[in-house]
């Protein structure tokens, strides 16, 4: 069995089948839809592919619907069940790859592991202030009207300076030493 945890992958679904997951409490069959996929590049996770994504079988039960044309590419977040195989739910990241905008790529590619000891906090209303300094503050809910995909989420990365601080940093140029040396952005 592998490492369960979180994943974050680019992929295209190609196939979509009902298929049981073992009984209820009342002995009532449960059903998954399994997502076979063409895994992309993994962002987050172990380097093994991950080949069949499930979810509940509808949206009314939380599962999350994929085209399975092969065409369209998404940005998938969701956990891992092991043996090349992850689950996801209405509450986990699903974004076509296409309405990503061009710092969110860029972010993803060649960014990723920049942020990954940083922390995102939400700030839900205003005023809101980070407990640490390897905290960046997410304002886009408070500032943009519950917005959860507005500028700071399509236009900035939050990615970890030299004095191990965290900040957001704008654009799609890298990150230059300066910034990264700095004690404010």
């Amino acid at each position: 069995m592998g490492k369960r945890g979180s994943r974050v992958i680019r992929a295209k679904a190609v196939s979509a089948k009902e298929v049981d997951s073992g009984n209820d409490i009342y002995g009532n069959p449960i059903k998954r839809i399994q997502y076979e996929i063409k895994q992309i590049k993994m962002f987050k996770g172990p380097d093994q592919d991950i080949e069949f994504i499930y979810t509940a079988p509808s949206t009314a039960v939380c599962g999350r619907l994929l085209d399975t044309g092969g065409k369209k590419e998404y940005l998938i977040a969701g956990k891992s069940e092991g043996n090349g195989k992850m689950h996801i739910t209405l509450c986990d990241l699903v974004s076509t790859w296409d309405s990503l905008s061009p710092t969110q790529k860029k972010s993803l590619n060649q960014r990723y592991q920049m942020g990954c000891e940083c922390k995102i906090s939400r700030c839900l209303s205003i005023p809101c202030f980070v407990s640490s300094s390897d905290e960046c503050l997410w304002t886009d809910w408070a500032m943009e009207k519950n917005n959860v995909d507005g500028r700071q989420a399509k236009h900035y990365a939050c990615i970890k300076r030299s004095d191990g601080s965290c900040a957001w940093y704008r654009g799609m140029a890298p990150p230059k030493q300066e910034f990264l040396d700095i004690e404010d952005p």
